[in-house]
């Protein structure tokens, strides 16, 4: 794992690659919005999640005590059962739903919430093409 670059404003955003390496995104921390919100703009797509999913995610991965597969999936499919994707939409997650907050848009969590928390030291993760995993450290 490298350091974070960047450092999550919008003036200096992370800079961050998916799992697999293919793609490159940003993120930064919105805490003036209400609720504060973790923007993530991946070309011209912007994305917004709501910012206590960095703290939630990772306390859900501790508890969890093992790998979790990443499952990231867009919000008009079905997420599969016990995966990351699967636990930012779910009834049963810290905020009863949907982290994700741009209708249309609520999904890919799997995919883009887990590097940042592997930039911030707080998880590993796997780097393989597909099926990727990950665990609090």
């Amino acid at each position: 794992m490298e350091a974070p670059q960047g450092s999550g404003t919008k003036d200096d955003p992370w800079r961050l690659r998916t799992p697999p390496g293919t793609a490159e995104y940003t993120m930064y921390r919105d805490e003036a919005a209400d609720p504060p919100l973790l923007v993530c703009q991946v070309g011209s797509t912007k994305l917004t999640y709501l910012l206590r999913c960095v703290e939630d995610l990772h306390t859900m991965l501790r508890a969890h005590g093992d790998w979790v597969p990443l499952g990231a999936a867009d919000e008009q499919k079905p997420a599969a059962e016990g995966t990351v994707e699967a636990w930012g939409r779910s009834a049963d997650n810290p905020v009863g739903g949907w982290y994700g907050q741009k209708k249309g848009l609520r999904g890919r969590f799997g995919l883009y919430v887990p590097p940042l928390l592997e930039a911030l030291g707080l998880v590993e993760l796997e780097h393989a093409p597909r099926n990727n995993r990950v665990r609090a450290r």
